[in-house]
């Protein structure tokens, strides 16, 4: 059981952890689970590690993330060049098809569209993209559909949790032609979100609904 000081300062010594970050450069405000980070960063990647550092903590049953980016001068970059750069990118990632992929970058927001066979392709295009000098925010719309026509059985998706490090029985799969759904509780953001992870995976699948909600006790005061 955690109050909202101990997950505060758990979240903010999770962060401190990581080697791209620095503590000074993310606020951390806790409130009955909820977790809410603020602050300026100088990339993107530092953005997007503080908040995968922060879902990882036990207990954190949301996140709002009001980090900011702003770079310095001399790597500040016009969206055109960010988009080239981005295409140069996803074409020299040998796992991405990048023919099915369009980029399209705003005031340094870049939005990736298009429609991939496989859901980890669309989160190694964001990956690629998101180390980019010049990124100040991703916004992922590619689309999942199977080029396979395997009949999706529970029972592997079952045997997938089971070997995985987040097995819990309050996982509960079922399945409705090419949709996963997964119900029950989690005890954190990461749990949750792992195991929308590992259902991915499964062959001939275009869709999961994550319907996981995250379950943990704590003394509000």
């Amino acid at each position: 059981m955690k109050t909202n000081a101990k997950l505060q300062r758990d979240v903010q010594n999770a962060i401190k952890w990581e080697p791209l970050l620095h503590a000074a450069e993310i606020g951390v405000i806790a409130k009955d689970g909820v977790i809410s980070l603020t602050g300026i960063v100088d990339n993107y990647a530092k953005k997007a590690e503080a908040e995968n550092a922060a879902k990882k903590v036990a207990g954190v049953k949301a996140l709002v993330e009001n980090i900011e980016v702003k770079f310095p001068s001399s790597l500040k970059k016009a969206d055109a060049e960010v988009a080239k750069e981005a295409l140069d990118a996803l074409q020299s990632n040998y796992s991405v098809p990048d023919d099915k992929i369009m980029v399209k970058v705003e005031d340094g927001w870049v939005t990736l569209e298009g429609e991939l066979p496989w859901h980890y392709q669309k989160e190694e295009a964001a990956s690629v993209v998101k180390y980019l000098t010049g990124v100040k925010g991703l916004i992922n719309k590619i689309t999942i559909k199977s080029e396979l026509d395997d009949v999706i059985q529970k029972k592997d998706i079952q045997d997938a949790f089971k070997r995985s490090s987040i097995y819990d029985n309050d996982i509960k799969v079922s399945v409705l032609g090419t949709t996963v759904t997964l119900t029950g509780t989690a005890n954190s953001l990461y749990q949750k979100e792992e195991a929308g992870r590992i259902a991915w995976k499964t062959p001939g699948i275009w869709n999961v609904k994550n319907e996981l909600e995250v379950n943990y006790e704590y003394d509000f005061y």
